[in-house]
């Protein structure tokens, strides 16, 4: 039986594995991943290792190496980064704090039934139309819908994609990641038209309950503080924070 320490630990090494970057690099224990600039959790240093060397060399090591990149030197910080004083050294140096996150998991043995009334698509790949969707409902910038595929076709575990539609269009989605018996929830958007109506909710018990028949006894999932309408959706199907993490960042 896992501490609770210990379980957010697990979770924190399998969200890595369940959204990859393109390229990635160890420096003295600290892990650098790239994807072209396409969201923080794959464009930022996870200080994962202790290491050898000073934590003032590696941080002016990894600067050099974003900066390179054309990208601004990013640290994704967690309870569990190494050295423990890694926030403080930071922020000291005049890296800001941003997109504080709550990681959140629940258990997957007595899960609500799925509400008839919403057909939810389950598919092992996106597909050009999921791709289109989510990137049209979430905003991605012009250009990078390219990257977001080849992230998702990097991804080296088991997936589920799912869709809730009307009048034959694309209204959410979102996306299960399952490494053993651990799932996490990826990408979950509904568009601003059907927000609050259980749609949301449908599509999420629906990644849910596929992960549960294929062997996942947990769930995770990763939401920004501030994002109130999500948390309370969350809450709703029991799901509870086990640790946050932000980003320290210099522009």
């Amino acid at each position: 039986m896992l501490t609770p320490y210990q379980f957010a630990q697990t979770v924190e090494e399998v969200s890595l594995n369940s959204w990859p970057a393109l390229t990635q690099m160890l420096l003295d224990g600290w892990l650098l991943r790239f994807a072209n600039g396409y969201s923080r959790r794959n464009n930022s240093v996870n200080a994962v290792y202790p290491g050898h060397l000073p934590a003032a060399e590696k941080i002016a090591r990894s600067e050099a190496i974003f900066r390179a990149k054309n990208l601004p030197p990013t640290f994704r910080i967690t309870p569990f980064v190494q050295p423990d004083d890694l926030d403080a050294q930071l922020a000291a140096a005049g890296y800001q704090k941003v997109s504080p996150t709550s990681v959140q998991a629940v258990s997957l043995a007595s899960l609500p039934p799925l509400p008839p009334a919403i057909d939810i698509k389950l598919q092992a790949a996106p597909g050009e139309a999921w791709i289109a969707a989510y990137s049209q409902m979430n905003e991605v910038r012009a250009g990078k819908e390219d990257t977001l595929r080849q992230i998702l076709e990097h991804i080296p575990l088991d997936t589920c994609y799912a869709t809730v539609e009307r009048a034959g269009k694309i209204i959410a989605c979102g996306l299960a990641v399952r490494q053993e018996k651990l799932v996490g929830l990826f990408d979950i958007v509904t568009a601003a038209a059907y927000r609050r109506q259980g749609v949301g909710r449908a599509l999420v018990l629906g990644l849910l309950h596929w992960a549960a028949k294929n062997g996942a006894e947990q769930a995770y999932l990763q939401v920004v503080v501030g994002n109130q309408p999500a948390i309370e959706l969350y809450s709703g199907l029991g799901f509870r924070e086990i640790y946050q993490y932000w980003y320290r960042v210099r522009e």
